[in-house]
């Protein structure tokens, strides 16, 4: 069993962005599937498609762009969980990059969940 699959989601990016893959593959959540959304909406990856080998094996395919995502960072974690209500959401290199919030509205970025004023776990950062 893997302790954190947000983290082990946000190596294999990192790991392939490093190796220079134009895709990378790992295996598929609800929470993860909305990380990818939001990394979309926000121009760090080209797109992403959920695949269904069979009903045990569900996987995430994720198309990445050359050079829009410089870092990822896990930003709560198993050990110590980061709540941040919406006037407190942290700032990713002076507003340049962008936070992934799960709130109650499901996984939005923090510039969103200002706008719906909502308050969440903090996930990661991408910039």
């Amino acid at each position: 069993m893997m302790t954190d699959p947000i983290a082990d989601m946000l190596t294999r990016i990192r790991n392939a962005i490093q190796a220079g893959h134009d895709r990378v593959e790992f295996p598929a959540s609800k929470v993860k599937a909305g990380v990818c959304k939001v990394m979309k909406e926000e121009g760090y990856i080209r797109g992403f498609k959920i695949i269904a080998k069979d009903k045990a094996d569900i996987r995430i395919k994720v198309l990445l762009k050359e050079e829009a995502i410089v870092g990822l960072k896990r930003f709560s974690r198993p050990g110590l969980r980061q709540y941040r209500g919406y006037g407190d959401m942290p700032r990713v290199i002076s507003g340049l990059g962008t936070a992934i919030i799960s709130t109650s509205k499901g996984v939005v970025s923090s510039r969103e969940a200002k706008n719906k004023k909502v308050g969440g776990e903090v996930l990661c950062t991408v910039w």
